[in-house]
């Protein structure tokens, strides 16, 4: 049984209803449509396994695809989290720093430094 969809509102129109309309030189294709429902579709397993790993692919195609957009969202809150952890270590840096330890901007500057080598070893993973 062959579906057909209506034009206007792409809904599914059964055989034997519904209303099809004429051209002006009486060409109908619903005439034809009507000759051939009764045919038996011929097997054919080329066919049916291409299509089978065609859907196969196109799910593994949309998975990727869905992958490779949850890591460009995370990526972005990786870089926003680093800005936050390099800003609150530039605010609370008296509270890092040794009594034996340098000048607060030397060590302000080792411990950036140290939070920016963490993070691409993060990214690694």
């Amino acid at each position: 049984m062959r579906i057909e969809k209506c034009y206007f509102c792409s809904g599914p129109i059964y055989p034997g209803h519904g209303v099809m309309f004429v051209r002006n030189d009486c060409k109908d294709n619903s005439f034809e449509f009507e000759k051939r429902r009764n045919e038996p579709v011929k097997y054919q397993r080329e066919l049916w396994n291409k299509t089978v790993d065609a859907m196969k692919r196109v799910e593994e195609i949309k998975q990727k695809r869905q992958a490779r957009f949850i890591m460009n969202r995370l990526k972005k809150s990786k870089e926003l989290q680093k800005a936050e952890d390099i800003k609150e270590v530039k605010q609370n840096i008296h509270l890092l720093r040794a009594p034996h330890a340098g000048t607060p901007k030397q060590l302000e500057d080792k411990m950036v430094q140290k939070l920016q080598e963490e993070v691409p070893m993060e990214e690694d993973s």
